[in-house]
């Protein structure tokens, strides 16, 4: 590595504050592993901790992107909390390590469980209300593989083309499919007051970590982190006044879905399912879960309800059918709408333009429409009796 060069990218990472511990990154420590090539390209890790802002891995990568010969930075994000990273801490700091254990070291705990000595006794946060956020809807599903995020979008778009204000907020942090779905993926910037500026598309305004990380970059985090993530997307994006913001969350009951109805006051949530009983299975667990945090279950959304044969036209239930219909039933809510397989779908969710844009005449996109029709006609209804 060029001595002026690492010069200049340690006098880039200074300027970079930790509001947390009151000194610049690099003095906290938390930078880790730099490294350069002859063409230009720097590589380095950020230790980030729970309370930390997610801002700082942004504005690191910005700060050396600006410097003059640097052609491409990545920035890998470690837990400070996970093995092979450390506290983070101003360098500084007189304060000793603790010592080593001594003795035999003690045996690992079962797979996906820790200590109960080692979990700290946080209260659960009180949910904040962010009016200008409007109709907030979690679209959850129990399962990967269902089309969660593709109806995510399509129903975004959709309630936009029919006047609504909205935004769309990632909170797959494992995951983000948003930037590719909606075909853009630009590094987020700030307003004069230090907000988030959402990036937009087809008319959405969005939010998604997949902006502040490497597109092949894993997200390794653990609970803790997802919370700071999703509580700074609804606190710190500039959102402007919307009339809903949808949140596409990821596959399962865990992290995220808890850390959002803990963040903020979540209307309701949207099911989406497939017709197969197991898919269904896993989806009646999602929507328990939203019931048993007090969050209403909207209605069930079924994707790939049938394929259209592309030459007589005759419906094939590839995946069974009646998945849907029972678990709404089960639940007690509406069917909002059952979505047909069709390729096309997959098409614009890989270059970037949903369905209902693409091909609005089609029979997929035209159940979305409706599906959407639906959702904005009881947030009217809901408005007006209110």
């Amino acid at each position: 590595m060029s001595d002026n060069l690492q010069v200049r990218i340690d006098t880039a990472l200074a300027s970079v504050r930790n509001n947390r511990l009151g000194v610049n990154i690099l003095e906290a420590g938390m930078v880790r592993d730099v490294a350069t090539t002859t063409d230009g390209k720097v590589r380095f890790s950020i230790l980030l901790s729970a309370a930390d802002d997610a801002t700082i891995v942004r504005d690191a990568r910005q700060a050396v992107e600006q410097l003059d010969g640097v052609t491409e930075v990545r920035v890998d994000i470690k837990d400070a909390a996970q093995p092979g990273g450390s506290s983070v801490r101003p360098a500084d700091t007189n304060e000793a390590l603790p010592p080593k254990p001594q003795g035999k070291p003690r045996s690992l705990p079962v797979m996906g469980q820790e200590a109960q000595s080692q979990r700290a006794a946080v209260p659960a946060p009180t949910p904040v209300n962010y009016p200008n956020l409007g109709t907030v809807i979690a679209v959850s599903s129990g399962k990967g593989g269902v089309g969660k995020s593709t109806v995510a979008t399509n129903l975004a778009v959709a309630l936009a083309e029919r006047g609504a204000r909205v935004g769309l907020m990632d909170a797959d942090i494992y995951g983000p499919n948003i930037p590719r779905m909606m075909g853009i993926n630009e590094p987020l910037q700030v307003d004069e007051n230090a907000r988030i500026i959402p990036l937009e598309a087809h008319g959405i305004k969005l939010v998604s970590i997949g902006f502040l990380i490497e597109r092949d970059q894993p997200a390794i985090w653990r609970g803790p982190i997802i919370m700071k993530v999703i509580t700074q997307f609804l606190r710190d994006v500039n959102w402007g006044q919307l009339d809903f913001l949808l949140v596409d969350m990821p596959p399962g009951t865990g992290d995220a879905q808890l850390s959002l109805v803990q963040a903020t006051h979540v209307t309701g949530a949207i099911i989406v399912t497939t017709p197969q009983d197991v898919a269904a299975g896993d989806a009646l667990r999602g929507a328990k879960m939203f019931q048993r945090v007090d969050v209403p279950v909207i209605g069930v959304i079924e994707n790939m309800s049938w394929l259209e044969c592309p030459h007589c036209g005759k419906p094939t239930k590839i995946f069974g059918e009646g998945g849907g219909e029972r678990l709404a039933d089960e639940l007690g809510v509406p069917l909002l709408g059952q979505i047909p397989l069709y390729p096309q779908v997959l098409v614009g969710g890989d270059s970037g333009i949903p369905i209902v844009v693409s091909e609005p005449s089609s029979a997929a996109a035209k159940a979305l429409l409706q599906t959407a029709e639906k959702v904005l006609a009881a947030y009217m209804t809901e408005k007006s009796t209110s």
